[in-house]
């Protein structure tokens, strides 16, 4: 796990990124799961950092496409974790879709590649899990001091983005992507959309941001997001 401030861990999972939020009084908090097949490999880098997988308290999905919410029905089942997803996306979770509107691609190269390599050719299927918690908008959870969900519509419908307020840390899943540089991610719902959720998260207060593909944004995340995506 790669340590990005004094609570949050990131995972690489090849082509996506989960987050563990580790709170000393109330154990860990999963943020995202990857695609299907991955939870052993997220507890083996938890356990090689020196973490009890069994003190895994949630999973937080930042949305339900497959390369987030894909291994959320495995952890639910064989470990027990509850799952709390944000309102919109719980039906769409329960029957184990990940979305059911049409997705555009974004512009460049390297989307163009990710797209039909990753997402053209995969199942948009999940395999189907209840939603223990129902999360609404700017409501702030009792981890690591405070993380407050961000509704940030754009990508999908029911994504969320999740703010550490203490340590001024966002975990942007796919509002947008840092791969080659800050851009879009690969694709959207609706990208006009998703870009206002991104210049609405960009007035708060970011020091650092993660993403769900692509590294770090750090320091002065909020300006840099701003200025990048203001013109668009």
């Amino acid at each position: 796990m790669q340590q990005i401030t004094a609570s949050l861990y990131q995972i690489s999972l090849g082509v996506v990124n989960v987050f563990v939020i580790k709170d000393t009084k109330n154990g860990l908090t999963l943020i995202d799961t990857g695609y299907k097949g991955s939870s052993e490999k997220i507890v083996s880098a938890i356990r090689k950092a020196g973490e009890d997988p069994l003190t895994i308290r949630q999973i937080i999905l930042t949305h339900c496409h497959p390369d987030h919410a894909g291994s959320a029905a495995a952890f639910n089942a064989e470990w027990g974790i509850p799952v709390w997803a944000y309102y919109q996306d719980v039906p769409l979770l329960a029957k184990g879709s990940a979305g059911e509107v049409p997705i555009h691609l974004s512009p460049g190269v390297i989307n163009w590649f990710i797209y039909h390599l990753f997402i053209k050719r995969g199942s948009s299927a999940i395999d189907p899990v209840i939603v223990d918690r129902s999360l609404t908008s700017k409501e702030v959870l009792p981890i690591a001091g405070g993380l407050q969900v961000l509704h940030t519509p754009g990508h999908s419908s029911g994504h969320i983005a999740l703010l550490l307020q203490q340590e001024r840390v966002l975990i942007a899943g796919d509002l947008c992507a840092n791969v080659a540089g800050l851009d879009f991610s690969t694709v959207y719902e609706d990208r006009r959309l998703g870009v206002q959720s991104i210049l609405e998260v960009a007035r708060l207060d970011v020091e650092k941001a993660v993403f769900g593909h692509g590294k770090l944004l750090a320091p002065r995340a909020n300006e840099k997001l701003a200025a990048k995506f203001s013109a668009l």
